[in-house]
C-alpha cells in the first residue's frame, strides 16, 4: 500500500472539515453580519477579527509551504486586524479563506508533493505539518465563531 497516498487522502478529508469538524460555511451561515465588530463579555476578539485572524494565519502558511521568498508578518501583531470589517470586507476574507484552503488542498494532493520533505526554506517544517496546522488552527477559531455567534444571538 502506498502510504503517502492513504495519507495524502486523510489529510484532504481533514483539510475538507469532515468528519468531527465544522466547515467555515455552516460556522458562518446566517452570522449577523451587523454584528461582525459587536464584542462579546468575556470574549477577547471579535467575530470579524477571528475571521480574519484565520484569513491572515492560513495565508502565511500557505505561502510559507510554497514560497521560499515569503515572509511572513510580525508576531503577534501582524496575524490581527487593526480596523473594523465590513460585509464587503467580511465576505472577501471569506472568499480568500476558502480559495487558500483550496490552495493547501491542492498542495496536499499533488502526487509531486513529499509530505514527509522538510520544506527546504524552513526549519524543519513539511507540507504534512503546515496542513495539519491550518487544519487543527481553522477549527480551533471556527469553534469560537460558532459560539460567538450563539452568543450574539441571544443578546
Amino acid at each position: 500500500m502506498d502510504h503517502q497516498k492513504a495519507l495524502r487522502e486523510h489529510v484532504l478529508e481533514l483539510l475538507r472539515d469532515r468528519s468531527a469538524h465544522i466547515d467555515l460555511e455552516t460556522a458562518i451561515k446566517g452570522f449577523p453580519i451587523n454584528k461582525i465588530n459587536t464584542p462579546v463579555e468575556n470574549s477577547p476578539h471579535t467575530a470579524w477579527q477571528l475571521l480574519e485572524h484565520i484569513r491572515i494565519a492560513q495565508w502565511d502558511i500557505l505561502e510559507f509551504s510554497r514560497d521560499e521568498k515569503h515572509v511572513s508578518p510580525d508576531w503577534p501583531e501582524g496575524y490581527w486586524p487593526k480596523a473594523d470589517g465590513t460585509p464587503n470586507g467580511w465576505q472577501r476574507s471569506v472568499d480568500q479563506v476558502l480559495s487558500d484552503l483550496q490552495e493547501m488542498r491542492n498542495l496536499v494532493a499533488y502526487e509531486g508533493t513529499d509530505l514527509y520533505a522538510k520544506i527546504p526554506h524552513g526549519d524543519g517544517q513539511t507540507v504534512l505539518r503546515e496542513a495539519l496546522l491550518i487544519a487543527d488552527h481553522n477549527v480551533y477559531h471556527l469553534g469560537q465563531l460558532v459560539l460567538l455567534k450563539r452568543m450574539l444571538e441571544a443578546k
